[in-house]
């Protein structure tokens, strides 16, 4: 069985409350789990311990016996000193599309093919 570290949303509508849970990975979002490790509450402040409360002692037995965490769980187990989190690094993603890469082009070519006419009469009344 493929095993899950995980959030499973609780709380009504816009006010999210997140329970860390091991689950099936085939079991749905909020459905059936095997175990309730601690709990997530964004709503707090980023500084506040009550934000992320995770029973340390049981993720590590859960990382043992090989549940795999999400990346927001890997977040706050990395936080919390239980398993390191591998940094991520993505160079391309702030390189433009292909679609914004032409309109940049063009848009080059107009404003040098303006300059262009704007430089020519100049040289016109110039010379005459």
């Amino acid at each position: 069985m493929a095993l899950s570290m995980r959030l499973s949303r609780g709380g009504s509508k816009k006010r999210p409350y997140y329970r860390i849970v091991v689950a099936d990975a085939r079991a749905p979002r909020d459905g059936k789990f095997i175990e309730k490790i601690g709990t997530y509450n964004p709503l707090l402040a980023k500084d506040s311990a009550e934000r992320v409360k995770l029973d340390d002692e049981r993720a590590r037995y859960w990382l043992s016996v090989g549940a795999q965490p999400t990346d927001r769980v890997a977040r706050f187990l990395d936080a919390a000193g239980v398993k390191e989190r591998a940094a991520r690094n993505n160079p391309n993603k702030a390189v433009p599309g292909e679609k914004a890469k032409e309109r940049a082009e063009e848009r080059a070519e107009k404003a040098k093919a303006a300059a262009e006419a704007a430089a020519a009469p100049a040289e016109e009344t110039t010379e005459a």
